[in-house]
């Protein structure tokens, strides 16, 4: 049964292969969660259930039923319409204009934040994390790809109707690689865990990683963030220079973003950076306290991330609370 007088906040993080729904309560403690798996081949539809489902289970973890909810924040992973709620494409699992927002508020009938997944996982540290006290918060969040976010003044910072931030987009070899995205010298060909696994690989192949070869082989997808560390920690010397090398660039990058925002602190988060905080933080402050303007070195500071998994649930409920309570206010 559940408490009287109780009430939540429920923070959702979607990804694409797991889901994973956080209650937290007025004081923004934990009250329960459950995470699933996501199975994107279900389709939108059921794929909306399953979303659905997931709060219910961690409603019921909390003790606690629907109409107890204050706000539902979810954190996505693709571009979409802030206002509307309407996720345009998640790449990773073939759903296209996902209308999130009306089927949970028709489902939960409380409001129902959407936002980016590394704008959710940005103003969590903001609020809650490394980034506590700044006014201006820059997240990068390199994995697969690179996500950005920024909290400016208290707000995310977007478009009118669309998310902003794209820090993997930013162009660093114009005649570089071709990118996901259609264009070519994206910061992501060189950055990413991708173009990390794809050189590593290469490496393994002709027979100077030994480490990472036996336990992955020459296997692409198998080449995780825990991956390379454990090769670097076994003497993959040059696992450790293709990681510095990619950091470095992630440098480069952030530096031209620093240079448009002044941010006072620049979180890096993800899992290249929990599996080797010091390596990686050390090589991508070195590049970007070299490239930034020299007006503006010694102005910002450079942190890991503190929340970890619970970065995005933690600020998307934050940001859900923050909007119904504005809402509210007319």
């Amino acid at each position: 049964m559940s408490g009287k007088g109780k009430r939540g906040v429920v923070g959702f993080d979607l990804g694409g292969t797991k889901m994973m729904a956080v209650v937290y309560d007025r004081k923004w403690r934990d009250c329960g969660r459950n995470r699933r798996k996501t199975n994107a081949e279900i389709g939108m539809k059921a794929g909306l259930d399953r979303i659905a489902e997931t709060i219910d289970k961690a409603l019921d973890d909390a003790g606690m039923a629907p109409d107890q909810l204050d706000a539902i924040g979810i954190g996505v992973p693709g571009p979409l319409d802030p206002e509307r709620g309407v996720v345009y494409d998640l790449p990773n699992m073939g759903w296209k204009d996902v209308p999130v927002k009306a089927a949970l508020e028709k489902r939960f009938g409380c409001p129902v934040a959407v936002l980016n997944d590394v704008d959710a996982g940005t103003y969590g540290e903001y609020c809650f994390g490394a980034g506590q006290g700044k006014r201006c918060v820059l997240g990068v969040f390199p994995g697969t790809g690179i996500g950005g976010g920024c909290v400016y003044d208290g707000a995310v910072l977007r478009g009118q109707a669309i998310t902003a931030m794209e820090v993997g987009h930013v162009c660093v070899l114009p005649e570089g690689a071709l990118c996901g995205c259609g264009a070519h010298g994206c910061l992501e060909t060189v950055a990413s865990r991708l173009a990390i696994a794809q050189a590593v690989v290469a490496a393994a192949f002709r027979g100077e990683a030994p480490h990472l070869l036996s336990e992955v082989g020459t296997d692409l997808s198998k080449v995780r963030s825990g991956t390379l560390a454990r090769a670097i920690a076994a003497g993959d010397e040059v696992v450790e220079s293709i990681v510095v090398t990619a950091a470095g660039w992630l440098g480069h990058g952030i530096a031209s973003v620093v240079n448009l925002l002044a941010p006072d602190v620049v979180v890096l988060g993800g899992g290249l950076v929990e599996a080797m905080p010091t390596l990686y933080l050390e090589a991508v402050e070195t590049r970007l306290r070299e490239r930034v303007m020299p007006a503006l070195r010694d102005h910002f500071e450079v942190k890991v991330a503190e929340l970890g998994d619970d970065a995005a649930t933690c600020g998307a409920a934050a940001w859900a609370a923050a909007v119904a309570k504005e809402v509210a206010a007319g």
